[in-house]
């Protein structure tokens, strides 16, 4: 499994079924039987262009409309994990340069998945002397849900079992005992809902992946679902591929963090030495994003703007080699505390 938010391969291998969930109307206008395109390689080089900065969770998606009023549109999704003051700002600079690479128009679209019920950005706005600016984009947020727990499992959706997922995971995060229980609930329901095989496997590495647990624990849930599945002869994931995804996110992060991240963080000095410490700053600020995700995956995005507040080269490359090992979220955020209790 790629190092990227699990947020953005369960949209992208699950789209229709993202917009019929999240966004009903928008789906009613578009026409899947002409299929539809990911463009997150052309985002991504827009986004470099920009500094409101990166995230993980944007994707780019050409699709067709139903009435024929316009051959193709683009639809830009950004899934934000945390607060963040400037994200309307992103929201309305990267759909201009979307519409500015493309020429078409392009409706963006935001999937708030953070814990502050206040945090609701919904629009850009700027005026002054006559002149005025809005770009105002639909927004969901996922704790609305706390309160529609009935209705989400009454909805054969595959994206209400994963915010039910999701939510729990908040709910219970740090209780691996309760976690154990959820995640064994969550899979067995997912056996029993009759989708194919490519979306049971979609859905299964989704919650398998915000609801880890140790891998002596890991591997007793296996052995406990494949008994439950084996008497009830249900369709399983094999032991191979299990322990191939297993190894697949294992080898991501020894060679991501060891290797990939060393070597790009070793360039990105090369070039700060040559063009400007702030730039080689960047780089290794982006390495740090990239270890959070990898490790944490979306409960550790909101570390990510406190690693913009460290300003010195050292104290970041220290910071890199301790995450490496930090084996918890609260052991991590630990680290940040230390270090900024000896820049103050």
């Amino acid at each position: 499994m790629e190092a990227d938010s699990p947020w953005k391969d369960v949209l992208q291998d699950l789209f229709e079924e993202f917009l019929s969930f999240f966004f009903p109307l928008i789906h009613k206008d578009v026409d899947f039987s002409k299929g539809h395109e990911f463009l997150n390689k052309e985002l991504q080089r827009i986004i470099k262009r920009s500094k409101t900065g990166q995230r993980i969770g944007d994707t780019l998606v050409k699709v067709f409309l139903r009435d024929g009023s316009e051959k193709w549109l683009l639809i830009h999704i950004e899934i934000q994990g945390y607060e963040q003051e400037k994200f309307p700002e992103r929201m309305y600079v990267y759909n201009y340069r979307i519409f500015d690479r493309f020429e078409r128009n392009v409706v963006s679209l935001a999937l708030l998945t953070d814990e502050n019920p206040n945090f609701r950005p919904k629009e850009y706005h700027y005026s002054r002397w006559g002149f005025e600016l809005l770009c105002r984009f639909p927004v969901v947020k996922l704790i609305d849900y706390r309160d529609r727990w009935s209705e989400l499992e009454a909805n054969s959706n595959p994206f209400a079992l994963i915010v039910r997922a999701y939510l729990k995971t908040l709910e219970i995060q740090g209780n691996e005992s309760a976690t154990y229980t959820w995640k064994k609930r969550f899979l067995l329901e997912l056996y029993e809902q009759g989708i194919t095989r490519e979306t049971l496997w979609t859905i299964y590495k989704f919650i398998d992946w915000i609801m880890s647990l140790p891998d002596e624990l890991e591997s007793e849930l296996f052995e406990e679902i494949k008994i439950i599945e084996e008497a009830k002869a249900m369709p399983h994931i094999t032991s191979a591929e299990r322990i191939g995804m297993k190894k697949g996110v294992e080898k991501g992060i020894e060679l991501g963090i060891e290797k990939g991240i060393e070597k790009g963080i070793e360039k990105g000095i090369e070039k700060g030495i040559e063009k400007g410490i702030e730039r080689s700053l960047g780089t290794v600020q982006q390495a740090l994003e990239t270890i959070l995700e990898i490790k944490f995956g979306v409960l550790g995005q909101h570390l990510n703007e406190r690693i913009f507040q460290i300003r010195s080269l050292e104290t970041l490359q220290a910071l890199i080699q301790k995450l490496k090992q930090a084996q918890s979220l609260p052991e991590a955020e630990a680290l940040f505390d230390q270090i900024e209790s000896q820049v103050h």
